[in-house]
């Protein structure tokens, strides 16, 4: 059976979805990212490159040496693309301005590896970005990356796990495509992908539950002893977002990450995690919620903003906001 790459697949999104050539080389330069960022942790193990750096980053959390790596792979990727303006990294305290890109028109919203802490068990870990057009011409200062997720033109995410793969939507369907590790290429084994609805499972770290507020622990009681109205949902938990959601995206049901009763912002990051998954989960057919609003609707007032997420088939989303608040 013959299958479209993924190079085929940018030259689509430009015909049907009025995709620019400068979109179709950025999007390239992710899906290189990715390639550069699985071969890395195929071999991390190998060459030392386990464990922590002894470093904290902006958000206060241990630096993995992966984590470094990374983020090096995102800035070298991207460095002499003329039409990207700069980048925002969950791993950089502040913007980052690519030295060709005074006149460039895009901006990258990247967590260059999500569930890092997961290398050392071989477990799921992940690449998240989004693709915003910038606003302003001249140098893109922090106000041009400070917009709502509705602005965003394209964003996805890139799994390592068994296999590689790159999920994105460029504002058409959600197409998902599986590295082919001996030719390095990626080719279309998901297409036009749609979030099931009434099965799936539910997806909570459940250890916090005593950090959560009353109404939020009876909403996650209501799921774990299989009381919703939108069904009957198994647990299922892997500790990264991207593997997570890949399932929920998969086989329906919804992802939580609520906020604390001391800390209501929650842990996730809303430009380079909730935003972009947000993104492609409504172009699948789901819903995404911080719980009181729709995540692409949230204008971020600073570049490293947190929000709970909860993120999923549309009815568990629904059910979610109505236990919170009914």
């Amino acid at each position: 059976m013959t299958r479209h790459t993924l190079s085929e697949q940018f030259f689509r999104d430009q015909a049907q979805h009025s995709a620019s050539g400068g979109l179709s080389s950025v999007l390239n330069r992710i899906s290189l990212v990715g390639r550069m960022l699985a071969a890395e942790i195929m071999r991390a193990g190998f060459v030392g490159k386990l464990g922590y750096t002894g470093t904290t980053n902006v958000q206060d959390e241990n630096v993995r040496a992966l984590d470094v790596i990374s983020n090096d792979i995102v800035l070298q990727v991207f460095e002499s693309m003329p039409m990207m303006a700069g980048i925002a990294s969950e791993e950089m305290e502040d913007i980052h301005l690519l030295p060709e890109g005074e006149n460039g028109k895009y901006l990258l919203t990247v967590d260059p590896l999500d569930g890092s802490g997961n290398v050392d068990v071989a477990g799921q870990m992940g690449t998240i970005f989004g693709i915003y057009r910038r606003q302003s011409s001249g140098k893109a200062t922090l106000a041009d990356f400070l917009q709502a997720g509705t602005n965003l033109v394209a964003a996805g995410y890139v799994l390592y796990g068994p296999c590689t793969m790159l999920v994105y939507s460029a504002g058409g369907p959600v197409n998902g495509f599986t590295l082919d590790r001996s030719i390095g290429t990626f080719f279309l084994t998901h297409p036009n992908l749609r979030i099931p609805e009434g099965e799936g499972s539910y997806s909570v770290n459940e250890a916090n539950e005593g950090k959560w507020d009353a109404r939020t622990q009876a909403m996650v009681r209501t799921f774990r002893t299989q009381q919703t109205r939108c069904g009957k949902r198994s647990a299922r938990y892997a500790g990264a977002l991207v593997g997570d959601f890949h399932r929920t995206l998969l086989k329906g049901g919804i992802y939580m990450y609520p906020g604390e009763a001391k800390k209501p912002e929650g842990k996730l990051r809303l430009l380079y995690e909730n935003a972009p998954l947000a993104f492609v989960c409504e172009k699948a057919g789901g819903a995404a919620t911080d719980g009181k609003q729709r995540i692409l609707a949230i204008t971020p007032q600073k570049l490293h903003q947190r929000t709970p997420l909860y993120i999923g088939s549309k009815g568990d989303v629904e059910e979610v906001h109505s236990l919170l608040h009914d």
